[in-house]
């Protein structure tokens, strides 16, 4: 009998959690926020991911990598970079990706995200203060959580509003986190941040994740686009599953901040290793980038270019954010694309405040394709 009573508490318990979330999930679909997982054709043309320069389906490129790695007796990552993880192809790698972007040194990472929450957790010390754009990376957000008062966050690309809260924040490090390219809105970082980050001798966080391939004559990203100088105060972060390809991520900066982060940086000391075959990938596209540098800037500008007589706007990256009415409106808007075999992506809150239809203009894709999405869509924007 006791039994009896036990099991039919936990069987009630169990039954209110499942319905807890039962009706959460029921709540995002009414919504029209609920999300799933998808498996979509291979014959639509892509102007949803963020592959930018089309390398994830260069069978060449791939080919170079398998025999990179086949040159090495060990060919996974086995154990964490502070165990016997370290490999002479994430060394490669790390000091390739330096050496070109200007930097002292390179550390390679598992991923965007545990890069973020390697660099602001472990540098923002007690005495320190994190001033964050509010429209930075989740990833970076979430690590910010964890530091409490020592994160201020200043409005979306507004140095003047940065330029008050730093003054009002003093601390013995000031240190400012912003994006090159914004991820959904497409929009860069003000010059102004960086020249005021310069005149404040504050240390700058970069998240070079949607710039780097794209920005800049050689396409190294918003410090060559800007032309400016890499300084000790510079973090540049940048992810690997973008421009480059592939998988994973890396960040740049002085060798003792390099040092620093090895030391104190949970994600990079107590994950496994970045996968070799990925990190092999990563550094031959990123050869072939700069071998073709100039053949992949024009076909970006004359993307670029359709853009802005098609939609009269200014674009400086290949991400075009276009309103839409509602949540269901940028879903049907997809699959009328779909139709076309276009895949766009259909991007809603709470990723975005207003849904948008998110198209990229992969340098893979022809210009006519771009124009016929881009014509498809206009007609149902937000005027």
């Amino acid at each position: 009998m006791v039994e009896k009573i036990i099991w039919n508490i936990i069987e009630l318990k169990y039954f209110k959690v499942y319905n807890l979330y039962e009706n959460e999930l029921k709540a995002l679909k009414k919504a029209g926020r609920f999300r799933e997982r998808k498996l979509f054709e291979d014959d639509l043309e892509d102007m949803a991911s963020n592959d930018y320069l089309g390398l994830s389906c260069n069978k060449k490129q791939f080919e170079k990598a398998v025999k990179l790695v086949k040159k090495y007796e060990t060919r996974t990552s086995k154990a964490s970079m502070l165990v016997n993880g370290y490999h002479p192809i994430h060394k490669a790698f790390e000091e390739s990706m330096a050496k070109q972007s200007g930097f002292e040194e390179g550390l390679v990472v598992g991923s965007g995200y545990l890069a973020n929450m390697a660099i602001i957790e472990a540098l923002v010390r007690k005495s320190d203060m994190l001033f964050m754009d509010e429209e930075y990376h989740a990833s970076g957000v979430m690590a910010a959580e964890l530091l409490g008062e020592r994160v201020v966050k200043f409005r979306h690309n507004d140095v003047e509003d940065l330029r008050q809260k730093l003054a009002q924040y003093p601390a013995k490090r000031q240190i400012i986190a912003v994006e090159g390219v914004y991820s959904m809105g497409g929009d860069l970082c003000d010059k102004a941040i960086f020249e005021l980050a310069d005149e404040k001798k504050a240390i700058m966080i970069v998240d070079e994740a949607h710039s780097a391939g794209v920005l800049g004559e050689n396409l190294l990203g918003i410090f060559e686009h800007y032309g400016i100088k890499i300084t000790e105060r510079h973090i540049k972060m940048g992810t690997l599953g973008k421009a480059y390809g592939s998988y994973g991520a890396y960040i740049l900066s002085s060798s003792t901040i390099i040092s620093f982060l090895v030391n104190r940086g949970k994600p990079i000391i107590y994950s496994t290793a970045p996968s070799v075959f990925d990190t092999a990938l990563a550094l031959v596209n990123m050869k072939h980038i700069q071998k073709h540098a100039k053949k992949y800037r024009k076909k970006i500008d004359k993307r670029l270019v359709i853009v802005r007589q098609m939609l009269e706007v200014e674009c400086e990256s290949l991400i075009v954010p276009i309103e839409i009415r509602d949540n269901l409106s940028v879903l049907q808007m997809q699959e009328e694309l779909i139709a076309y075999a276009y895949l766009v992506g259909a991007i809603r809150q709470p990723t975005v405040k207003k849904p948008i239809m998110r198209l990229i203009l992969n340098v893979k894709v022809s210009k006519k394709k771009i124009i016929h999405a881009l014509a498809v869509i206009r007609e149902n924007r937000v005027q």
